[in-house]
């Protein structure tokens, strides 16, 4: 695709551990990105956030992430707003996400919902490299229907997000999301069935499988006390769980996934 800006946007950001704490070692970014001084964690790890000058995501736009976590370090990608999707006189607007996270290490990538505006088309590819079982990903990803506000329920052109995460090399998890409004009934079952966000996380295995089974039980116990919720958890053949929650506002998703990742990072 055509980048008319001339350049991609980039991010690249390598953090490591250093006398019981996790630091940055290595950060670069290009316009309109920056990233913001981290924020420390109490168990040593850090925050770390990518601002962006931008209004959203346009059309033509062309953007590189790269994340390195490196062996004994704890990282969490946060992001500052809802990310905006805007419009699109044709076009489309293309991101690519490299992770790496080293043994012994946890990422959490835990960025805010996404809203694709009308006419707007928006294709992430994401790939996570786990070296090993020692290496640890909490990741979250919640979609939106649109504006709603604004009357724009499934207005959008093209939604593609694919995610692949590898663990010693083998890949254990796949999602291929690809929507498509207006030729797919996005009201309907099996796709958003009358819901307006849906929540996609993935919880890497801990050390004992039986931990996971207890997880997922809790889990269960979380979504069937959210009444405007709705959703499930499968735990793979990996020993990883995948969980799914549909809902009618990001922010609500949002707290549910919370839960779900201080119930995870607390065992």
């Amino acid at each position: 695709m055509e980048n008319k800006f001339g350049k991609v946007s980039r991010v690249s950001i390598c953090a490591g551990k250093k006398d019981g704490k996790t630091i940055l070692e290595d950060v670069s970014f290009t316009a309109p990105y920056k990233i913001m001084t981290p924020f420390e964690k109490e168990n040593g790890g850090i925050q770390v956030m990518p601002l962006c000058a931008s209004a959203g995501i346009m059309s033509g736009d062309l953007q590189e992430f790269s994340y390195q976590v490196r062996q004994g370090a704890d990282l969490e990608v946060l992001s500052q707003s809802f990310e905006k999707i805007h419009k699109m006189d044709g076009g489309e607007a293309k991101r690519d996400i490299k992770v790496n996270v080293e043994k012994d290490s946890v990422l959490y990538y835990y960025p805010q919902p996404v809203i694709p505006f009308a006419d707007s088309a928006f294709e992430s590819t994401m790939e996570i490299q786990l070296e090993d079982k020692s290496a640890k990903l909490f990741f979250l990803d919640v979609i939106s229907c649109g504006r709603t506000a604004h009357e724009e329920r499934f207005l959008y052109r093209k939604f593609a997000s694919k995610v692949t995460i590898y663990r010693s090399g083998k890949m254990i998890y796949r999602d291929n999301t690809r929507y498509e409004p207006e030729k797919m009934p996005m009201e309907k079952i099996g796709l958003y069935e009358g819901y307006t966000h849906v929540a996609n996380l993935f919880l890497s295995e801990l050390e004992d499988g039986k931990v996971m089974s207890e997880i997922a039980e809790r889990i269960w116990e979380i979504l069937e006390m959210e009444s405007e919720c709705d959703g499930g958890v499968t735990k793979l053949c990996s020993g990883d769980l995948a969980v799914r929650i549909f809902g009618y506002r990001g922010q609500k998703l949002q707290q549910i996934a919370e839960k779900i990742k201080k119930l995870w990072a607390d065992y």
